[in-house]
């Protein structure tokens, strides 16, 4: 249903398929997991999260105008944060009408809460005590980034990695011609390159998880002024420090931020941001490389019944999933890298610009999240063809120049990469014209018959013990 003021103006849609955005439209089911951390309910409910942590530990400060709140006040607090519905997110936007400043909004809902409970009630305003909007929107950051990489993208990578390892064990000694240039060059397996893309994967995996996740709870430009001009002889960058690191739900397991102006610096986002993209980069290598396996046949595509891949071609079985993948590691990777451009940069003490960027995290590691997926699918639905790769190697007996000249210069021979290149270059080669070339050199009969001994599949070097190692 959509509903209509006027012509034109579209004030709300709950259909899907009205939806602006694919991640909210055609993909919105495949993003469910995503969505509680990066949603713009997920945000608020991070905010009181942030609001109910400070104050319980406000009421732990020894302070005589603010004793320590009972336990039953503690567990009711908490269970705002935990029972937040979208009704609660709407009663906030509700109130943002009236104060046009969502973190007001997000106070006074707060509070409103208070109304039945005459110990909460007493106390009301010390929520958001000392505070600016930004150190609840900082840490409130924070805490989606923290669910969104740890309970979503990185179990989306880890399944990915897992599934590369598996592959590149069972296909570690199938051997498969590569190229160079898009030219026949010396033999690998199939899967020692797949190795290759696990050990970058799994670098890049770690550089995601291992960024610390900064917060800041140190007042209107980082100096504690309102703080101490209520208690100066309070420790407060003490007390910040304690309230951001303690581990949830009393405090928010993030790490402090000891220097800011009004807003966090950012700079922890974009690196986090960076490492991201980064291994979505390395995906739209690997999402490049099976299209192009798939197209030479080296890997089948698993049917699925009802699947049509064109419109008037009936026999094909595109590589969509790989496809899919690569577009939207692209569109991820444009919006990470203007997230990590633009947040660490702020006008004096603060500008406005870093707050309507931040609300885009979300489309960021959603585009990111969904092509995981499609390369999980298209990586589930590959089956080897080794009849294909074999045919290839067969046709490529031009790739033994390579150790027969490495040979012939061991026991110096003359010229021995011209002799090849000569021999070679520009000529079908066969097993017959190679092992004719091999029968006339001047080398030992034991290295002799072993290279004659040799064949494409069999020239891999250490690649299958290098795949069974990953």
């Amino acid at each position: 249903m959509i509903l209509y003021t006027g012509t034109y103006n579209l004030l709300m849609t709950t259909s899907a398929i009205s939806a602006l955005s694919p991640l909210d439209g055609r993909y919105a089911a495949k993003l469910a997991k995503l969505r509680p951390a990066m949603s713009e309910q997920g945000y608020m409910q991070r905010r009181v999260q942030v609001e109910v942590a400070w104050l319980i530990a406000l009421s732990d400060c020894g302070f005589v105008e603010f004793q320590p709140l009972s336990p039953g006040a503690r567990s009711y607090l908490l269970g705002l944060v935990n029972n937040f519905a979208e009704t609660d997110a709407l009663a906030i936007k509700e109130i943002e009408k009236t104060t046009n400043h969502d973190v007001k909004a997000v106070e006074y809902w707060l509070k409103s809460k208070f109304v039945a409970r005459p110990e909460l009630l007493a106390v009301q305003e010390f929520v958001h005590f000392g505070c600016t909007s930004e150190d609840i929107n900082n840490t409130s950051h924070a805490l989606q980034l923290k669910s969104g990489r740890d309970d979503v993208l990185l179990p989306a990578l880890d399944a990915i990695i897992t599934r590369l390892r598996d592959m590149a064990h069972i296909f570690a000694e199938v051997a498969m011609l590569s190229r160079t240039h898009g030219q026949t060059a010396s033999p690998t397996t199939v899967g020692k390159e797949i190795a290759n893309v696990v050990m970058r994967l799994a670098a890049a995996r770690d550089k995601v998880a291992n960024i610390k996740l900064m917060a800041k709870m140190n007042g209107a430009v980082g100096n504690y002024n309102a703080h101490l001009s209520a208690w100066p002889g309070h420790d407060w960058e003490a007390f910040s420090k304690k309230v951001i690191e303690t581990p949830e739900p009393l405090g928010l397991g993030l790490c402090f931020q000891p220097y800011s102006i009004q807003i966090e610096p950012h700079d922890y986002m974009a690196e986090l941001f960076d490492a991201v993209a980064r291994t979505n980069t390395i995906l739209i290598d690997w999402s490049r490389d099976v299209w192009g396996y798939v197209s030479l046949g080296y890997f089948k595509q698993k049917l699925r019944k009802g699947e049509v891949g064109s419109s008037t071609m009936p026999h094909k079985v595109n590589p969509i999933d790989f496809e899919n993948a690569e577009g939207n590691l692209g569109l991820a990777n444009a919006v990470l890298r203007h997230l990590s451009e633009k947040l660490p940069i702020s006008r004096f003490q603060r500008d406005l610009t870093d707050s309507t960027v931040l609300r885009n995290m979300g489309v960021a590691l959603g585009y990111a999240v969904l092509a995981y997926q499609s390369m999980s699918t298209g990586l589930g639905k590959l089956e080897i063809n080794e009849a294909a790769i074999a045919r290839d190697l067969d046709h490529a007996w031009e790739v033994l120049a390579e150790p027969i000249q490495t040979v012939m210069r061991r026991f110096g021979l003359p010229e021995p990469y011209e002799q090849l290149k000569e021999f070679t270059r520009g000529e079908a080669m066969t097993a017959e014209l190679m092992q004719g070339f091999i029968a006339k050199l001047a080398i030992p009969e034991a290295e002799k018959t072993r290279l004659l001994a040799l064949t494409p599949a069999r020239y891999t070097g250490l690649a299958a013990e290098l795949a069974r190692r990953v």
